[in-house]
């Protein structure tokens, strides 16, 4: 006895064919085409109330199909994700004999899962004549932008005899979710030609991609366009664009004037120009424009809610924040509603430094999706807890959740900072953004730079950076970062001249890494050059960081005068950590001179500091001035006592309280 699978859509096909084996031909014969009509109905009622198992079960008893039983089933299992399934039906339909109609083959491209299959089905429309139809066109068209494969679709679209409107805004929605902007351009010239008038959406698309762009001066253009077309405040859509435009350029005054046009302001334009406010940090003007639209009966959206909870994060406005939290659960916002506002509250708490109510945020949520959980592992990141960042990229990949460019860069600068930094942990991650395809990512090369070089494996940090096919300044500045804290100052200095050269300019943080190498590496002159000339050559003032590392490696080099001249000159006259270092300096080079002065200094500064006082008792014991340097610790000693008394009334006053 042979026990086979029953799949319901084949069963009466293998009954059929097994019939036939047998002679049973007339048991089987098919109904008239008003059974296989009548059937049709039963199915088509049946996908459109959601109910699929019963339109296979009609399917499955029906001992005759059309192409429309296809078509409708091959539609309904695309709709519901089961795309594998809807390519079978379609290769059982073609190997019955029953020839596609136009209709078939929109349903098939929407459920292909990988170019290959597409390429097939393209191949069976062109032997059947279809590829010149505007419909199977525009599905072909649709599915080749849908995979990445621009180039494929251009020429699909060239050789279309009927490009309408609706292909032409179908190709223009393709590029501009590719980012590809040139082409987009040149569209509109082409469009013209082809005798096809632009529409709103048409120009939503354009302006879109300004938008995504950040191209004000193309923006402005398509503005002009728009105004002549007769669109401006016809069409909300393409109003709402120009806002979002404008937004997006950072350009206020213009986003507020394309708001102020808008005849009829719905809630898409009030949360937009709410959003250009919020973002442009502007929360007094935000807030009033959030009253007003309200008054006007307008309610906000999760937009509004993002934008004042992201501005909250910059300006670490926790108050803020835990208002806005407010009114979110209060509007039904609530994590619960929405993945963007939880995971701009995860972040929001985060970076105000309340790392508790950013995890609450999260373990409250119903589900964990990727968005949420790179919220948290960045407030993780930025509240220090280092190792919960590479546990938690850990239990993502176990969970199925994935992992994206921002996920693999925070737990790559987390194992950068981390103790238990490893060259394994970094290989391993090295070979998931290769086999993932974000090895390309700027984020994610600087960061495997960084935690290479925090491994000591500068040769590693170099192989990245050399793949990089236009390493900006931020890649130019993790490499030189590597180099420096392996004490490799020749290598760093080489490197800004790389930059340069280039046609980059090295920022702050590149000449303090330059810097930092050449203090560890001894290079003095080749420092104090950069140091003096920073200012001319780059445009870059040295600020307290600059001077703090000339006094360190100054001090290492036992030039504790000029080290001393140089705090002097430093802004402020430099801080408590300078003078330290300097005294670190003193007391290794046996330099009473400066010493006692830096003493003085540091204790004009902060003479009450514990640890301060503890760092000139020592001092005072190298140069044998025991009775100094006692009277000193015994004071360093009673102001210690006297925090310790005050943290912990502090804490049962906390405590009490709560």
């Amino acid at each position: 006895m042979w026990i086979l699978p029953r799949r319901a859509p084949w069963s009466i096909r293998g009954l059929r064919s097994l019939s036939s084996s047998l002679g049973l031909g007339s048991y089987f014969e098919p109904n008239s085409s008003d059974q296989v009509y009548s059937n049709n109905r039963r199915i088509g009622q049946f996908v459109k109330s959601g109910d699929l198992n019963n339109a296979l079960k009609v399917f499955d008893e029906m001992p005759q199909y059309d192409v429309v039983t296809y078509n409708l089933l091959v539609s309904a299992h695309g709709r519901v994700g089961q795309r594998e399934e809807a390519f079978q039906l379609y290769a059982d339909m073609v190997s019955q004999g029953i020839r596609e109609s136009a209709s078939t083959f929109p349903c098939v491209l929407g459920s292909c899962s990988d170019g290959v299959q597409g390429v097939q089905v393209h191949c069976r429309a062109v032997s059947l004549g279809f590829s010149l139809n505007v419909y199977v066109g525009s599905s072909l068209l649709n599915f080749y932008l849908r995979v990445g494969q621009e180039n494929v679709a251009m020429k699909v679209f060239d050789e279309l005899v009927e490009r309408n409107l609706a292909v032409w805004n179908l190709m223009l929605r393709g590029f501009c979710e590719l980012g590809r902007v040139g082409e987009l351009f040149g569209m509109y010239c082409r469009m013209k030609l082809d005798g096809v008038v632009p529409n709103g959406l048409s120009y939503c698309y354009w302006i879109r991609a300004c938008s995504n762009g950040k191209l004000l001066d193309e923006g402005k253009q398509l503005h002009c366009h728009v105004v002549k077309e007769g669109w401006l405040g016809s069409n909300v859509f393409v109003d709402n664009a120009l806002v979002d435009l404008y937004s997006a350029c950072g350009s206020l005054i213009d986003a507020r004037e394309a708001f102020e046009v808008i005849r009829v302001q719905d809630v898409i334009s009030w949360n937009s120009i709410i959003w250009v406010y919020t973002e442009n940090g502007l929360l007094l003007d935000a807030l009033e424009l959030f009253a007003r639209m309200q008054f006007w009966g307008k309610r906000p959206s999760i937009r509004s809610f993002v934008g004042f909870l992201n501005l909250a994060s910059r300006t670490r406005n926790i108050q803020l924040g835990k208002q806005i939290h407010s009114y979110v659960v209060r509007s039904g916002f609530d994590h619960g509603a929405s993945f963007h506002v939880q995971s701009a509250l995860i972040d929001m708490y985060g970076k105000c430094g309340d790392i508790e109510s950013s995890v609450c945020m999260y373990e409250d949520g119903h589900e964990h999706n990727l968005e949420s959980c790179n919220s948290l592992m960045t407030s993780l990141l930025h509240c220090g807890v280092i190792e919960d960042v590479v546990e938690m990229f850990g239990l993502i990949v176990d969970e199925g959740i994935g992992f994206d460019e921002v996920t693999l860069s925070t737990t790559l600068k987390a194992l950068s900072l981390s103790v238990l930094a490893s060259l394994g942990s970094c290989r391993l991650l090295h070979c998931c953004a290769v086999k993932s395809g974000f090895e390309s990512d700027i984020a994610v090369s600087c960061s495997l730079i960084e935690a290479y070089g925090r491994c000591g494996h500068v040769k590693l940090s170099r192989q990245v950076f050399d793949e990089l096919p236009s390493p900006n300044v931020i890649c130019f500045t993790s490499i030189i970062h590597g180099y420096a804290r392996n004490g490799m100052g020749s290598e760093c200095l080489q490197l800004v001249q790389d930059m340069v050269e280039k046609g980059l300019k090295p920022d702050k943080v590149t000449v303090l890494c330059v810097l930092s190498g050449c203090s560890h590496s001894g290079l003095v002159e080749e420092a104090k050059l950069l140091f003096n000339s920073m200012e001319i050559l780059y445009g870059v003032s040295p600020d307290r960081k600059h001077y703090s590392c000339m006094v360190d490696l100054l001090g290492r080099a036992g030039l504790l005068e000029e080290a001393e001249e140089l705090l002097q000159q430093a802004p402020g006259e430099g801080d408590c950590v300078m003078w330290s270092s300097l005294l670190r300096s003193c007391m290794v080079h046996k330099n009473e001179t400066v010493g006692r002065r830096t003493v003085k200094t540091l204790l004009k500064l902060e003479g009450e500091d514990p640890a301060i006082l503890l760092q000139a008792s020592n001092f005072y014991s190298e140069i044998r001035e025991f009775d100094t340097a006692m009277q000193i610790r015994e004071f360093a000693i009673a102001q210690q006592v006297t925090r310790d008394i005050g943290h912990s009334l502090v804490e049962v006053y906390s405590h009490s309280h709560h």
